[in-house]
Protein backbone atom coordinates (compact mmCIF):
# COMPACT_ATOMS: atom_id res chain seq x y z
CA UNK A 1 0.00 0.00 0.00
CA UNK A 2 1.34 3.44 -0.93
CA UNK A 3 2.24 6.16 1.57
CA UNK A 4 -0.63 8.22 0.23
CA UNK A 5 -3.26 5.70 1.38
CA UNK A 6 -1.70 4.37 4.59
CA UNK A 7 -3.11 7.08 6.87
CA UNK A 8 -5.92 8.30 4.64
CA UNK A 9 -9.27 9.20 6.14
CA UNK A 10 -12.03 6.82 5.11
CA UNK A 11 -15.26 8.33 3.78
CA UNK A 12 -18.50 6.69 2.59
CA UNK A 13 -19.83 9.38 0.29
CA UNK A 14 -18.29 10.67 -2.94
CA UNK A 15 -16.13 13.68 -2.12
CA UNK A 16 -13.92 15.38 -4.71
CA UNK A 17 -10.98 17.69 -4.12
CA UNK A 18 -10.71 20.82 -6.24
CA UNK A 19 -8.21 23.66 -6.62
CA UNK A 20 -9.65 25.44 -3.57
CA UNK A 21 -9.35 22.43 -1.26
CA UNK A 22 -5.92 23.53 -0.10
CA UNK A 23 -5.38 27.19 0.81
CA UNK A 24 -1.84 28.31 -0.04
CA UNK A 25 -0.61 31.25 2.06
CA UNK A 26 1.78 33.83 0.64
CA UNK A 27 4.79 34.94 2.66
CA UNK A 28 5.16 38.72 3.05
CA UNK A 29 7.73 40.51 5.19
CA UNK A 30 8.29 43.95 3.64
CA UNK A 31 5.59 46.50 2.88
CA UNK A 32 5.61 48.94 -0.04
CA UNK A 33 6.67 51.85 2.19
CA UNK A 34 9.81 50.06 3.35
CA UNK A 35 8.49 49.00 6.74
CA UNK A 36 8.04 45.39 7.80
CA UNK A 37 4.81 43.75 8.87
CA UNK A 38 4.37 43.78 12.64
CA UNK A 39 4.59 40.02 13.11
CA UNK A 40 7.10 39.37 10.32
CA UNK A 41 10.14 37.21 10.99
CA UNK A 42 13.09 38.71 9.15
CA UNK A 43 15.71 36.69 7.26
CA UNK A 44 19.35 36.57 8.28
CA UNK A 45 20.68 39.84 6.86
CA UNK A 46 23.24 42.44 7.90
CA UNK A 47 24.33 45.77 6.44
CA UNK A 48 27.02 44.25 4.21
CA UNK A 49 24.58 41.78 2.64
CA UNK A 50 21.92 44.46 2.21
CA UNK A 51 24.40 46.72 0.40
CA UNK A 52 25.49 43.92 -1.92
CA UNK A 53 21.85 43.20 -2.76
CA UNK A 54 21.17 46.88 -3.39
CA UNK A 55 24.30 47.22 -5.53
CA UNK A 56 23.16 44.29 -7.68
CA UNK A 57 19.68 45.81 -8.01
CA UNK A 58 21.06 49.11 -9.26
CA UNK A 59 23.54 47.50 -11.66
CA UNK A 60 20.81 45.31 -13.13
CA UNK A 61 18.40 48.23 -13.62
CA UNK A 62 21.09 50.24 -15.41
CA UNK A 63 22.24 47.26 -17.49
CA UNK A 64 18.68 46.70 -18.64
CA UNK A 65 18.26 50.36 -19.49
CA UNK A 66 21.54 50.64 -21.44
CA UNK A 67 21.39 47.31 -23.26
CA UNK A 68 17.77 47.59 -24.33
CA UNK A 69 18.79 50.95 -25.78
CA UNK A 70 21.77 49.32 -27.49
CA UNK A 71 19.48 46.73 -29.05
CA UNK A 72 17.17 49.45 -30.34
CA UNK A 73 20.23 51.11 -31.90
CA UNK A 74 21.15 47.88 -33.69
CA UNK A 75 24.34 47.36 -31.67
CA UNK A 76 23.23 43.98 -30.27
CA UNK A 77 20.62 41.65 -31.75
CA UNK A 78 18.49 40.76 -28.74
CA UNK A 79 17.89 41.58 -25.09
CA UNK A 80 15.66 40.63 -22.15
CA UNK A 81 15.19 42.71 -19.00
CA UNK A 82 14.38 41.51 -15.49
CA UNK A 83 12.77 44.81 -14.49
CA UNK A 84 10.20 44.18 -11.77
CA UNK A 85 11.54 40.73 -10.92
CA UNK A 86 14.78 41.73 -9.21
CA UNK A 87 13.69 40.69 -5.71
CA UNK A 88 12.82 37.19 -6.88
CA UNK A 89 16.21 36.71 -8.50
CA UNK A 90 18.57 38.63 -6.23
CA UNK A 91 16.82 37.78 -2.99
CA UNK A 92 17.05 34.07 -3.74
CA UNK A 93 20.65 34.18 -5.01
CA UNK A 94 21.71 36.06 -1.88
CA UNK A 95 20.53 33.10 0.21
CA UNK A 96 22.90 30.68 -1.52
CA UNK A 97 26.46 29.55 -0.99
CA UNK A 98 28.88 30.37 -3.82
CA UNK A 99 29.36 26.63 -4.34
CA UNK A 100 25.65 26.11 -5.07
CA UNK A 101 24.97 25.60 -8.76
CA UNK A 102 22.62 27.98 -10.57
CA UNK A 103 20.62 26.78 -13.58
CA UNK A 104 18.86 29.82 -14.99
CA UNK A 105 16.18 30.30 -17.61
CA UNK A 106 17.03 33.58 -19.33
CA UNK A 107 15.99 36.47 -17.11
CA UNK A 108 18.40 35.84 -14.23
CA UNK A 109 21.39 37.96 -15.18
CA UNK A 110 21.12 39.60 -11.75
CA UNK A 111 22.05 36.23 -10.25
CA UNK A 112 25.33 35.93 -12.15
CA UNK A 113 26.08 39.58 -11.37
CA UNK A 114 25.58 38.90 -7.67
CA UNK A 115 28.11 36.08 -8.02
CA UNK A 116 30.71 38.46 -9.46
CA UNK A 117 30.29 38.53 -13.25
CA UNK A 118 32.03 41.73 -14.36
CA UNK A 119 30.68 44.50 -16.55
CA UNK A 120 33.34 43.60 -19.12
CA UNK A 121 32.18 39.98 -19.15
CA UNK A 122 28.57 41.04 -19.67
CA UNK A 123 29.54 43.19 -22.65
CA UNK A 124 31.79 40.55 -24.21
CA UNK A 125 28.98 38.01 -24.06
CA UNK A 126 26.37 40.30 -25.57
CA UNK A 127 28.66 41.34 -28.43
CA UNK A 128 29.84 37.72 -28.97
CA UNK A 129 33.43 38.89 -29.35
CA UNK A 130 36.64 36.91 -29.00
CA UNK A 131 36.73 37.53 -25.23
CA UNK A 132 33.27 36.05 -24.73
CA UNK A 133 33.46 33.01 -22.42
CA UNK A 134 31.00 31.28 -24.76
CA UNK A 135 33.21 31.98 -27.79
CA UNK A 136 30.43 33.86 -29.55
CA UNK A 137 28.21 30.82 -29.95
CA UNK A 138 25.22 32.05 -27.98
CA UNK A 139 22.59 34.74 -28.34
CA UNK A 140 22.98 37.81 -26.13
CA UNK A 141 22.00 37.28 -22.45
CA UNK A 142 22.79 33.54 -22.61
CA UNK A 143 25.47 33.77 -19.93
CA UNK A 144 27.50 31.03 -18.34
CA UNK A 145 30.48 30.83 -16.01
CA UNK A 146 32.11 27.69 -14.70
CA UNK A 147 34.05 29.77 -12.17
CA UNK A 148 30.81 31.16 -10.72
CA UNK A 149 28.89 27.85 -10.79
CA UNK A 150 26.37 29.32 -13.22
CA UNK A 151 25.48 26.87 -15.96
CA UNK A 152 25.19 28.28 -19.47
CA UNK A 153 21.66 29.22 -20.43
CA UNK A 154 19.84 27.27 -23.12
CA UNK A 155 17.26 28.90 -25.40
CA UNK A 156 14.80 25.96 -25.40
CA UNK A 157 12.33 26.37 -22.56
CA UNK A 158 12.55 24.22 -19.41
CA UNK A 159 15.55 22.09 -20.41
CA UNK A 160 17.29 23.20 -17.21
CA UNK A 161 14.63 21.69 -14.93
CA UNK A 162 15.49 17.97 -15.24
CA UNK A 163 19.16 18.97 -15.58
CA UNK A 164 18.96 20.65 -12.17
CA UNK A 165 17.71 17.42 -10.65
CA UNK A 166 20.75 15.66 -12.07
CA UNK A 167 23.16 18.36 -10.91
CA UNK A 168 21.77 18.23 -7.38
CA UNK A 169 21.91 14.44 -7.34
CA UNK A 170 25.56 14.62 -8.43
CA UNK A 171 26.33 17.04 -5.60
CA UNK A 172 24.73 14.64 -3.15
CA UNK A 173 26.67 11.67 -4.50
CA UNK A 174 29.91 13.66 -4.17
CA UNK A 175 28.91 14.43 -0.56
CA UNK A 176 29.25 18.16 -1.20
CA UNK A 177 27.49 20.57 1.15
CA UNK A 178 25.85 22.32 -1.74
CA UNK A 179 22.57 22.37 -3.62
CA UNK A 180 21.34 23.32 -7.09
CA UNK A 181 18.77 26.03 -7.75
CA UNK A 182 16.71 26.07 -10.92
CA UNK A 183 14.90 29.20 -12.14
CA UNK A 184 11.98 29.12 -14.55
CA UNK A 185 8.79 31.00 -15.32
CA UNK A 186 5.26 29.77 -14.81
CA UNK A 187 5.02 29.31 -18.58
CA UNK A 188 7.88 26.80 -18.49
CA UNK A 189 5.93 24.87 -15.85
CA UNK A 190 3.58 23.81 -18.67
CA UNK A 191 6.41 21.92 -20.35
CA UNK A 192 6.82 18.19 -19.86
CA UNK A 193 10.33 18.76 -18.52
CA UNK A 194 8.82 20.45 -15.47
CA UNK A 195 6.84 17.39 -14.45
CA UNK A 196 9.63 14.94 -15.23
CA UNK A 197 12.22 17.05 -13.41
CA UNK A 198 10.20 17.58 -10.23
CA UNK A 199 9.03 13.99 -9.99
CA UNK A 200 12.57 12.71 -10.50
CA UNK A 201 13.92 15.10 -7.86
CA UNK A 202 11.33 13.98 -5.30
CA UNK A 203 11.82 10.27 -5.98
CA UNK A 204 15.64 10.43 -6.09
CA UNK A 205 15.86 12.86 -3.15
CA UNK A 206 17.88 15.52 -4.95
CA UNK A 207 18.81 18.65 -2.93
CA UNK A 208 17.46 21.21 -5.39
CA UNK A 209 15.35 24.35 -5.14
CA UNK A 210 12.91 24.78 -8.00
CA UNK A 211 12.28 28.52 -8.13
CA UNK A 212 9.30 29.58 -10.21
CA UNK A 213 8.99 33.24 -11.15
CA UNK A 214 5.25 33.59 -11.69
CA UNK A 215 5.24 36.96 -13.44
CA UNK A 216 1.74 36.73 -14.87
CA UNK A 217 2.54 36.04 -18.51
CA UNK A 218 4.15 33.45 -20.74
CA UNK A 219 5.17 36.05 -23.33
CA UNK A 220 1.65 37.31 -24.19
CA UNK A 221 -0.37 34.48 -22.62
CA UNK A 222 -1.80 35.39 -19.19
CA UNK A 223 -1.80 32.81 -16.41
CA UNK A 224 -5.54 32.17 -16.63
CA UNK A 225 -4.99 30.86 -20.17
CA UNK A 226 -1.99 28.72 -19.16
CA UNK A 227 -3.47 26.58 -16.38
CA UNK A 228 -6.67 26.27 -14.35
CA UNK A 229 -5.09 25.13 -11.09
CA UNK A 230 -4.03 27.20 -8.09
CA UNK A 231 -0.77 28.50 -9.52
CA UNK A 232 2.41 26.44 -9.52
CA UNK A 233 2.77 25.96 -5.76
CA UNK A 234 -0.25 23.69 -5.68
CA UNK A 235 1.68 21.11 -7.70
CA UNK A 236 4.49 20.71 -5.17
CA UNK A 237 2.62 18.63 -2.55
CA UNK A 238 1.46 16.35 -5.36
CA UNK A 239 5.08 15.40 -5.90
CA UNK A 240 5.65 15.01 -2.16
CA UNK A 241 7.68 18.19 -2.08
CA UNK A 242 8.09 20.98 0.51
CA UNK A 243 6.52 24.05 -1.08
CA UNK A 244 6.11 27.75 -0.33
CA UNK A 245 4.50 30.69 -2.09
CA UNK A 246 6.15 34.07 -1.54
CA UNK A 247 5.66 37.69 -2.53
CA UNK A 248 8.21 37.85 -5.34
CA UNK A 249 8.50 41.64 -5.07
CA UNK A 250 9.48 41.42 -1.40
CA UNK A 251 13.26 41.08 -1.13
CA UNK A 252 13.18 40.06 2.53
CA UNK A 253 10.45 37.45 2.06
CA UNK A 254 12.29 35.86 -0.87
CA UNK A 255 15.56 35.88 1.07
CA UNK A 256 13.93 34.30 4.12
CA UNK A 257 12.13 31.62 2.11
CA UNK A 258 15.23 30.67 0.14
CA UNK A 259 17.49 30.61 3.20
CA UNK A 260 15.20 28.12 4.87
CA UNK A 261 14.56 26.16 1.68
CA UNK A 262 18.30 25.75 1.18
CA UNK A 263 18.80 24.57 4.76
CA UNK A 264 16.02 22.01 4.41
CA UNK A 265 17.23 20.75 1.00
CA UNK A 266 20.78 20.41 2.27
CA UNK A 267 20.02 18.77 5.60
CA UNK A 268 17.43 16.35 4.24
CA UNK A 269 18.60 15.79 0.64
CA UNK A 270 15.14 16.80 -0.54
CA UNK A 271 13.83 19.19 -3.21
CA UNK A 272 11.84 22.33 -2.45
CA UNK A 273 9.47 24.28 -4.71
CA UNK A 274 9.24 28.08 -4.32
CA UNK A 275 6.65 30.07 -6.26
CA UNK A 276 7.41 33.79 -6.29
CA UNK A 277 4.42 35.93 -7.27
CA UNK A 278 5.84 38.86 -9.21
CA UNK A 279 5.30 40.90 -12.39
CA UNK A 280 7.34 41.57 -15.49
CA UNK A 281 7.30 45.37 -15.75
CA UNK A 282 9.10 45.37 -19.10
CA UNK A 283 8.46 43.53 -22.34
CA UNK A 284 9.06 39.80 -22.56
CA UNK A 285 12.04 40.59 -24.78
CA UNK A 286 13.25 43.24 -27.18
CA UNK A 287 11.06 41.51 -29.81
CA UNK A 288 7.87 41.93 -27.77
CA UNK A 289 5.27 44.71 -27.52
CA UNK A 290 3.35 44.25 -24.25
CA UNK A 291 0.87 47.01 -25.13
CA UNK A 292 -0.81 44.50 -27.44
CA UNK A 293 -1.92 42.26 -24.57
CA UNK A 294 -1.97 44.28 -21.33
CA UNK A 295 -3.10 47.73 -20.30
CA UNK A 296 -1.13 50.72 -19.08
CA UNK A 297 -3.36 50.77 -15.99
CA UNK A 298 -2.24 47.24 -15.15
CA UNK A 299 1.41 48.18 -15.52
CA UNK A 300 0.92 51.32 -13.41
CA UNK A 301 -0.67 49.27 -10.63
CA UNK A 302 2.36 46.99 -10.50
CA UNK A 303 4.77 49.92 -10.56
CA UNK A 304 3.53 50.60 -7.02
CA UNK A 305 5.03 47.25 -6.02
CA UNK A 306 8.48 48.00 -7.46
CA UNK A 307 10.81 45.62 -5.56
CA UNK A 308 13.93 47.77 -5.93
CA UNK A 309 12.23 50.87 -4.54
CA UNK A 310 10.71 48.88 -1.67
CA UNK A 311 14.07 47.46 -0.62
CA UNK A 312 15.75 50.86 -0.99
CA UNK A 313 13.22 52.42 1.38
CA UNK A 314 13.84 49.64 3.91
CA UNK A 315 17.58 50.32 3.77
CA UNK A 316 17.00 54.05 4.22
CA UNK A 317 14.78 53.32 7.21
CA UNK A 318 17.61 51.23 8.66
CA UNK A 319 20.13 54.04 8.11
CA UNK A 320 22.18 51.88 5.71
CA UNK A 321 21.53 54.06 2.63
CA UNK A 322 20.53 57.58 1.67
CA UNK A 323 19.13 59.07 -1.52
CA UNK A 324 22.44 60.62 -2.60
CA UNK A 325 24.30 57.31 -2.27
CA UNK A 326 21.59 55.63 -4.30
CA UNK A 327 21.73 58.29 -7.04
CA UNK A 328 25.54 58.21 -7.12
CA UNK A 329 25.49 54.44 -7.63
CA UNK A 330 23.14 54.77 -10.60
CA UNK A 331 25.46 57.40 -12.08
CA UNK A 332 28.53 55.24 -11.54
CA UNK A 333 27.04 52.25 -13.33
CA UNK A 334 25.65 54.30 -16.21
CA UNK A 335 29.17 55.54 -16.93
CA UNK A 336 30.82 52.16 -16.39
CA UNK A 337 28.42 50.19 -18.57
CA UNK A 338 28.55 52.71 -21.42
CA UNK A 339 32.35 52.75 -21.33
CA UNK A 340 32.62 48.94 -21.38
CA UNK A 341 30.01 48.74 -24.13
CA UNK A 342 32.08 50.99 -26.39
CA UNK A 343 35.15 48.83 -25.82
CA UNK A 344 33.43 45.47 -26.30
CA UNK A 345 31.71 46.33 -29.57
CA UNK A 346 35.10 47.04 -31.17
CA UNK A 347 36.69 43.72 -30.19
CA UNK A 348 36.78 41.26 -33.14
CA UNK A 349 34.65 38.16 -33.29
CA UNK A 350 36.24 34.81 -32.43
CA UNK A 351 38.32 33.21 -35.18
CA UNK A 352 36.21 30.89 -37.29
CA UNK A 353 38.34 27.90 -36.23
CA UNK A 354 36.93 28.31 -32.70
CA UNK A 355 33.57 27.15 -34.02
CA UNK A 356 34.42 23.45 -33.84
CA UNK A 357 36.61 23.55 -30.73
CA UNK A 358 35.28 22.11 -27.45
CA UNK A 359 32.49 20.17 -29.18
CA UNK A 360 34.43 16.92 -28.78
CA UNK A 361 37.82 16.20 -27.24
CA UNK A 362 39.22 16.60 -30.77
CA UNK A 363 37.35 17.91 -33.82
CA UNK A 364 35.91 15.02 -35.82
CA UNK A 365 36.55 14.64 -39.59
CA UNK A 366 32.92 15.58 -40.26
CA UNK A 367 33.26 18.84 -38.29
CA UNK A 368 36.54 19.65 -40.04
CA UNK A 369 34.92 19.14 -43.45
CA UNK A 370 31.95 21.30 -42.46
CA UNK A 371 34.33 24.06 -41.34
CA UNK A 372 36.25 23.87 -44.62
CA UNK A 373 32.99 24.12 -46.57
CA UNK A 374 31.94 27.11 -44.47
CA UNK A 375 35.23 28.90 -45.15
CA UNK A 376 34.85 28.27 -48.88
CA UNK A 377 31.33 29.68 -48.78
CA UNK A 378 32.37 32.82 -46.88
CA UNK A 379 35.31 33.43 -49.21
CA UNK A 380 32.92 33.22 -52.15
CA UNK A 381 30.46 35.69 -50.60
CA UNK A 382 32.55 37.89 -48.27
CA UNK A 383 30.19 40.84 -48.59
CA UNK A 384 27.46 38.78 -46.94
CA UNK A 385 29.67 38.02 -43.93
CA UNK A 386 31.61 41.24 -43.28
CA UNK A 387 32.65 40.34 -39.73
CA UNK A 388 33.52 36.69 -40.32
CA UNK A 389 35.29 37.19 -43.66
CA UNK A 390 38.22 38.90 -41.98
CA UNK A 391 38.63 36.21 -39.35
CA UNK A 392 39.12 33.08 -41.50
Amino acid sequence: MSNATTNAETVHRVSFLDKNSIAIPILKVLQADGTTYESAVLPVIDEALAKKIHDTCVFTRVLDERMLGAQRQGRISFYMTCTGEEASIIGSTAALDDGDVILAQYREHAAIRYRGFTTEQFMNQMFSNEKDLGKGRQMPIHYGSQALNYQTISSPLATQIPQATGVAYSLKMQKKRNIAICYFGEGAASEGDFHAGLNMAAVLSSPVIFFCRNNGYAISTPTEEQFSGNGIASRGPGYGMHTIRVDGNDMLAVLAATQQARAYALDNNKPVLIEAMTYRLGAHSSSDDPSSYRSKDEEAKWQLHDPVKRFKLWMINKGWLNEKQDADLYGKYREEILAELKVAEKIPLPHLDELIQDVYDKPTPILEKQLADLKTHIKKYPEAYPKSAGRI
